[in-house]
């Protein structure tokens, strides 16, 4: 797992650190990683390969502790012969930094000097974002938004120091003008702005260095999981398994309106390892699913569910409709004492019904931001805004796990760290990709996971399927749809085994 701090707790956990250590040892530490880095970067970077002697480094440095970090890391590089160059662009300038990186041949450049600031920007080789830390809110201001753009349009390799300026280190919000890093080098935790979109995208690759906050750390508020991690949650079958002890999963799907939501999601059951799917649903839709999936086991429902046999758990509402029969279909499976994962259709019956969540097993809701909304009663946009706060509402509020869908996942429990996905395409946004979502991880709760190991592992394989669909050969990714995800699973499952 990489886990997840909010400002709060990092600031604690430094200040009980620093009181044990000689004055500045942290932020030497925290400089020596940045150094460490900058310097790899370009020893090896194609876009840069040149070495550290020599090299333009241009330094973007605010008045707190982060640029007191970009001052020491770029006196360490300067003392390997680089030509570092620091911008001043806040009030003040931390003092001991700056003597530092002056004592070595570094130069100081005030943003004031606008041109000079932007030559050195233009020749740089690497440009160091020091100008807000973890305490920073809202957009960029100027000089800093000017700087941030100019950086951007530079081609040199932007690194972050801690994570880039703009960006709220505990939730990802992007209010306005803020840094895009190709690389963020952060220190002592993850933020879990650094982990969640749309912070995430302006962090580029994430690299953490230990200065020692481990053990003055809490549990964390964000956690992603690794492959590994996954691998050890999947159930696996052993010399004594059957379809039953591998898990049968029930799948309430489709409608005459909307067919093809119902085959997908029972592909993703197929080859999400279910020993059995169980799919009801109206003729037509029975048939379909029949035809594709003839594994499948197939029962043609009228307004009660009791003829489809037994089930570890249920996946109710892909194409499900919204009418008052799909409402009694869905209340029946939610007064079952089975684990529940309610997607698409059965969201929207739920927002006019959420008194049919108030019960005592799993239940796992697979929303989008229109969906969440509606649950919740608020804006699609401000769910994609600020998706930890809502997805953490959701599961307090809706009684349930929620697993909610976009550019990041993001998977909420009650009193428990939320989960980042960190795999995905964003050629999975497409039509019927949800509902394979939805069967893949149904199927891992009839397996017996419980529903945040379910929901985690399930994006996962997801998002690892759409990527080896996407682009199976590294050639380059090309558009997929929903049924080459289900194809990819297998493989998905594979690169877990490896």
């Amino acid at each position: 797992m990489r886990y997840a701090h909010e400002v709060d707790k990092v600031r604690t956990a430094e200040r009980a650190l620093m009181a044990r250590l000689p004055e500045g040892t942290l932020m030497r530490r925290a400089a020596a990683g940045l150094a460490a880095v900058c310097a790899r970067l370009l020893s090896s970077g194609r876009e840069v390969g040149l070495g550290v002697y020599g090299a333009p480094i241009v330094l973007l440095v605010g008045s707190g502790d982060n640029g007191g970090d970009a001052l020491y890391a770029g006196a360490g590089l300067a003392r390997r012969g680089a030509r570092v160059t620091a911008i001043l662009a806040g009030a003040k300038t931390h003092e001991g930094g700056l003597a530092a990186l002056r004592a070595v041949g570094g130069r100081a450049v005030p943003a004031t000097d606008e041109a000079g600031a932007a030559a050195e920007i233009d020749r740089a080789d690497l440009i160091v974002d020091g100008m807000l830390g973890i305490g920073g809110r809202g957009g960029l201001r100027e000089p800093y938004a000017s700087l941030a753009v100019r950086a951007a349009d530079s081609g040199a390799v932007v690194v972050a120091c801690d994570l880039p300026s703009g960006i709220d280190a505990s939730t990802g919000q992007v209010d306005g003008p803020a840094v895009q890093a190709d690389v963020t080098v952060t220190f002592g935790t993850y933020k879990p702005g650094l982990l969640v979109d749309p912070g995430a995208r302006h962090a580029g690759v994430v690299e953490l260095v230990d200065i020692g906050l481990g053990p003055y750390l809490p549990d964390p508020d964000v956690c992603a999981p690794r492959g590994d991690d996954v691998a050890a949650w999947l159930p696996r079958p052993t010399h004594e398994s059957d379809k039953y002890r591998r898990g049968v999963v029930g799948v309430l799907a489709g409608g005459e309106a909307f067919t093809g939501a119902a085959v997908l999601a029972v592909g993703g059951a197929v080859h999400g390892g279910a020993g059995m799917v169980r799919f009801a649903s109206s003729e037509h839709p029975v048939e379909l699913v029949r035809q594709r999936w003839p594994e499948a086991v197939t029962t043609v429902i009228g307004d009660s569910l009791d003829q489809v046999g037994r089930v570890q758990a249920w996946v109710a509402g892909p194409g499900l409709g919204t009418d008052e029969r799909a409402e009694a279909l869905l209340a029946q499976v939610l007064a079952t004492d089975l684990p529940v994962l309610v997607d698409a259709d059965g969201l929207t019956i739920l927002s006019r019904r959420r008194d049919l969540l108030w019960r005592t097993p799993p239940t796992l809701l697979t929303p989008h931001a229109g969906e969440l909304a509606r649950l919740l009663g608020t804006d699609a946009a401000e769910v994609e805004a600020r998706r930890l706060e809502h997805v953490r509402r959701a599961a307090e509020e809706l009684n349930a796990t929620v697993l909610l869908k976009g550019s990041t996942t993001v998977i909420a429990e009650a009193e428990r760290p939320v989960r980042v996905n960190p795999t995905g395409t964003p050629w999975l946004a497409t039509a019927g990709t949800g509902d394979v979502l939805s069967g893949l991880t149904g199927t891992l709760l009839a397996g017996g996971l419980p529903a945040i190991d379910a929901a985690a592992a399930g994006a996962y394989l997801h998002g690892l399927a759409g990527r080896l669909s996407a682009d199976p050969n590294g050639a380059g990714a090309a558009p997929i749809s929903a049924y080459d995800v289900v194809d990819a699973l297998p493989a998905a499952f594979r690169t877990l085994s490896a």
